[in-house]
């Protein structure tokens, strides 16, 4: 029987899952309110923001406190660097233009 069948390890991934939207959302939710301007993305681009938000702030996080960059601490981080990285990420949208409804048009 393979180790990833055992209730305990999918009972430990549905609870990650489900703290890491939980913390997606907030992290989504106050990260849209710190940026001034419109943000036309729904429920499921916030958890998403947040989400992403939360693996850059722990890429930042590590940067920060141990100065270095690297891919195995590529991370999902607690709610403060979520936050930070959610921001960034929302900034980066903004200047790239790829956020919903400013998508470039062929001309």
């Amino acid at each position: 029987m393979h180790d990833c069948l055992i209730p305990g390890h999918i009972m430990a991934m549905v609870t990650f899952i489900i703290i890491l939207l939980i913390v997606g959302l907030i992290a989504g939710l106050i990260a849209r309110l710190l940026v001034p301007g419109r943000d036309p993305m729904g429920l499921l681009g916030t958890i998403l923001l947040g989400v992403v938000g939360s693996f850059v702030g722990g890429f930042l996080d590590a940067l920060v406190q141990y100065h270095t960059v690297s891919v195995d601490q590529f991370h999902a981080t607690g709610i403060i660097w979520s936050i930070v990285g959610s921001v960034v990420v929302l900034l980066l949208l903004r200047l790239t233009g790829h956020e919903r409804g400013r998508r470039y048009r062929r001309r």
